[in-house]
């Protein structure tokens, strides 16, 4: 059996409300002191905190007792379409007609037009055979004699998981191509003497940081001498050692290897064992970024952020190749597994990459 109910901005109240049970799973509806409507969805193992009509962001993911989420300056999502003015979601899509910091002859916001994207439609979808559920949205974007597209998100949990599936689908609704942008932003939490593994090889031919300073950050003393320093041995950023130089961030580039199976991996490993986690199929982008922010008011790391591009703005990237350019009519699509893992899931894994 199969269960869709479509939601509605109407069936978001101040107070929490219960949107119903089904299976496992538990339905909380909210909103946000600035009015964002939220939406919880619970598993026996923990939940995420999802903004249905905002950009899809998962705005907190909790489970087994830890919040996975980075920690920022803001306790929940504020009412701007500004980027930074509301930020520290734990999972935001970014794009779609730009992507990444902009340069000094583009006209588009960091990051792009998705983040804080109003979505028109919203829906959950239950499936008790599969025992999964999925929260989808839509999103068209319509700018005249530019670009057309339609955006479909969707997240799934499994019961008894701790992993979160996540599609995009994008349908160019023009008869002439486009040029797209993406980038996954997966902010988790740091953590002191966090490792990281990642099917990549260490090398800085492989592991490349980027030397140049986009102009929203403010580099502090040492700043360069430690970009210096990671050009030469990437490795050294590998343990996260407390009063590293990840202020107030550094972005890598990575030359992803993938397995059999076509998926390329990478995690935290925490130093009880367990880890952080996100894996995609490399077919489906072809650049990796990392991003670590660590400092008093935000504290991130970004193991792998499927991207298509670096994140020098469109102008940039253009001039470099690195766009897809989407035929009239033509769908473009990824997917990504992410969240926590288990002990004995992550001695498993580490164990298949090391090999």
């Amino acid at each position: 059996m199969s269960v869709r109910i479509e939601l509605t901005r109407a069936m978001f109240a101040e107070g929490k409300t219960s949107l119903g049970t089904m299976g496992e799973f538990s339905l909380t509806t909210f909103r946000y002191s600035s009015g964002t409507e939220g939406l919880r969805i619970a598993n026996s193992r923990g939940h995420i905190d999802v903004l249905p009509f905002r950009g899809q962001q998962i705005w907190r993911a909790v489970f087994d007792g830890r919040d996975l989420t980075m920690k920022s300056m803001f306790e929940e999502p504020v009412d701007s379409p500004v980027y930074l003015e509301s930020y520290g979601a734990f999972f935001i899509h970014c794009g779609l007609s730009a992507m990444g910091a902009p340069g000094l002859t583009d006209r588009h916001s960091l990051h792009g037009e998705m983040p804080n994207a109003p979505f028109q439609h919203a829906w959950i979808e239950f499936d008790e055979v599969k025992g999964s559920l999925k929260i989808g949205g839509a999103y068209r974007y319509a700018v005249a004699f530019s670009v057309h597209y339609l955006a479909t998100a969707t997240i799934e949990m499994k019961a008894g998981s701790t992993l979160l599936d996540i599609e995009l689908h994008v349908d160019n609704q023009k008869q002439t191509p486009m040029d797209l942008m993406y980038l996954a932003h997966a902010n988790f939490r740091p953590v002191d003497y966090g490792e990281m593994v990642y099917s990549a090889p260490y090398t800085a031919e492989a592991v490349r940081v980027r030397q140049v300073i986009p102009p929203h950050i403010s580099p502090k003393p040492g700043y360069a001498d430690f970009i210096t320093e990671l050009a030469k041995e990437p490795k050294l950023h590998h343990v996260l050692k407390p009063g590293m130089g990840f202020d107030p961030e550094i972005v890598f580039t990575i030359d992803m290897e993938a397995d059999v199976e076509g998926f390329v991996h990478a995690l935290q490993k925490r130093p009880d064992g367990t880890a952080d986690y996100i894996r995609y199929r490399k077919a489906d982008v072809a650049t990796c970024v990392r991003w670590i922010c660590r400092t008093p008011d935000q504290d991130a790391i970004g193991m792998a952020f499927p991207a298509t591009a670096e994140t020098e703005g469109y102008t940039a990237e253009k001039a470099k190749g690195n766009m897809v350019e989407l035929g009239g009519g033509q769908r473009w699509s990824i997917a990504m597994r992410l969240g926590a893992l288990g002990r004995e899931e992550t001695a498993d894994l580490v164990a298949k990459l090391n090999r």
